[in-house]
Order: C-alpha cells, then sequence, then structure tokens
C-alpha cells in the first residue's frame, strides 16, 4: 500500500539514507539541513509498506509578483526515489500527494529547480511549466580586474534579505525566509563562500558564493543595479578564493558576450489555484535565484 504524508521524527534516519543514496551529499551537508531549516511537516515522503520510499523536502517561500500581489509557494527540494524502486511512478505519485498537501495548507504555487536539463521533461509531465530563467556565465581568475575592492563583505541572512528584495523588487521573483537563507549561508560555510552584501558606485549589491570543487565557485546570485558592471569582481579572490568562478544572475552585468549569455531554462512553476492558472502569463520570465543546489 502506497501512502503519502508529511514526515514524522522518526522517518529522519530513512530520509537521510535515501537523501545520500539519492546525491551522494556528505552527513556533514546533511546536517546543515537538519539542523537549520528541517521541521517533520517541511518533508513529505511516499511510504510503502511502512517503508520510506521516496521524499522531497519543501520550503516555505513566497512568489512576488510586481503589481499583482504575494502568493505562498512551496519550493520543492531533494527529490528522491530509492534506486531500487525506480521506474514505477512512485515519484509522480509523491508529487500528486504534496500537491493534496499543499492544497489543504492553502499553498497556491509550487516551484522546483531539476536538477538536470531531462528533468523539466518529467517535471512538465507532472503538471510544472517553465518560468523562471537565469543569466549566467564564467569567469577565469586572470580576467579579475585590478586593483583589488573591498566593497562586499559578509552579511547576516536579516540583512541579505533586506538589499536583496529592494534589488528585485521590479522582478517577478521568489522570496525566502530567514530560515532558507540560514540553509543557504550552512551550504556556503561547508567551503569558502557566503552571503555578501555592499556597494558600488552604480548603488548596492548582494552576492552569494559556494564552493563546487578545488577549483570552482558558483556565484549562485549577483544582484546589483543596472551600470555595476564588473565592479564587485575584483572582491572574488577575497571572499570566495577559487581558478574560475560561475556567475548568475537576472540581469547582464557584463557586455562580453559569454558572461551575458541568454536567459536559460532554470526553475518551474505549478499553480494549484485554478483561477491563478488560468490567469497566469506564461510569457512572464521570474527569478528564482537561489537554488539550493
Amino acid at each position: 500500500m502506497l501512502t503519502v504524508r508529511p514526515s514524522l521524527p522518526e522517518d529522519v534516519p530513512a530520509q537521510r539514507e535515501l537523501w545520500k543514496l539519492a546525491f551522494g551529499d556528505s552527513d556533514t551537508y546533511l546536517d546543515n539541513f537538519y539542523t537549520t531549516y528541517y521541521r517533520p511537516e517541511r518533508v513529505v515522503v511516499l511510504e510503502e509498506d511502512g517503508a520510506v520510499r521516496s521524499m522531497t523536502a519543501w520550503f516555505d517561500t513566497a512568489f512576488v509578483v510586481p503589481g499583482q500581489g504575494e502568493y505562498q509557494a512551496a519550493y520543492l527540494y531533494a527529490v528522491a526515489t530509492h534506486p531500487d524502486c525506480r521506474g514505477r511512478g512512485l515519484a509522480a505519485r509523491l508529487l500528486a500527494g504534496a500537491d493534496e498537501y499543499f492544497r489543504s495548507l492553502g499553498i497556491p504555487a509550487v516551484t522546483t529547480v531539476p536538477a538536470e536539463p531531462s528533468l523539466h521533461d518529467f517535471f512538465g509531465a507532472n503538471g510544472f511549466r517553465e518560468c523562471f530563467r537565469i543569466l549566467g556565465g564564467k569567469l577565469s581568475r586572470d580576467e579579475i580586474p585590478v586593483p583589488p575592492s573591498n566593497g562586499l563583505h559578509p552579511a547576516s541572512t536579516e540583512e541579505y534579505s533586506r538589499v536583496r528584495e529592494e534589488l528585485l523588487k521590479d522582478i517577478p521573483h521568489i522570496a525566502y525566509p530567514e530560515d532558507a537563507l540560514a540553509y543557504q549561508a550552512g551550504c556556503c560555510a561547508l567551503g569558502d563562500g557566503g552571503l555578501f552584501v555592499g556597494d558600488t558606485p552604480a548603488g548596492p549589491v548582494c552576492l552569494c558564493a559556494e564552493r563546487a570543487d578545488d577549483e570552482l565557485v558558483i556565484v549562485k546570485e549577483l544582484l546589483g543595479p543596472a551600470g555595476m558592471g564588473r565592479a564587485v569582481f575584483p572582491d572574488l579572490p577575497r571572499i570566495a578564493p577559487a581558478r574560475r568562478w560561475e556567475i548568475r544572475g537576472p540581469r547582464p552585468w557584463d557586455e562580453r558576450p559569454d558572461l551575458r549569455g541568454k536567459l536559460g531554462k532554470f526553475a518551474m512553476l505549478k499553480w494549484l489555484d485554478p483561477a491563478l492558472e488560468k490567469s497566469w502569463d506564461w510569457d512572464t520570465v521570474g527569478y528564482l535565484g537561489l537554488a539550493f543546489d
């Protein structure tokens, strides 16, 4: 028998095992989630004959649409099925059950960031559509402008959230509560990186950096005003040392074509409210930003 339900504290060992099997993350990485963000109701599990076979965590976020409103949105994270149980449609059953749970909480929207391109098709078959896109580019150490700058400093979750929301006020975007930002800060703290804010001649900026490997740091979002240009790049070797940086954001921040990039598929949206689904303009380009990848 299959049952989809909010998790219980006693499910945590099974969740952790499933998470590691699916994604290969370390105990230290999982500890960050379970100490900074986890509550039993923030994980939904699919149980078969008393055993957890599939799971998803979710972040309680807001979809802010300027001129239209602010909608509570469940951001699905760590969607996983036990390797021995794949190919049986359990993940689709999990997503359908999670939708019913979110409806019971009055949550009208669900978002997710597919972990790889092929999963866009899977989520598309389960009611999601493309909505959130991102600009990306890469920068190597020998391209860092000089002289060095000291414009960026470590930020608290409260400060980062305040600057972030001000910079995104004119863009449809996902806003994160402070406990979700605390989880992101914990991920960054596992390597060189963190949450940073600062000022440039064009205005305030914020930046989130997380190490990917020995040579690469992912700047998971770089937000700033028009005209910011390359002003914060000299800070990168100081705040997030690397040989290469992958930089993401909602706007072009440089005139180089490879840094401007193109708007790429990134995250997906599903409306659970039929009226919002019917009225939503799917040509709208939103910004999700801090994918907890």
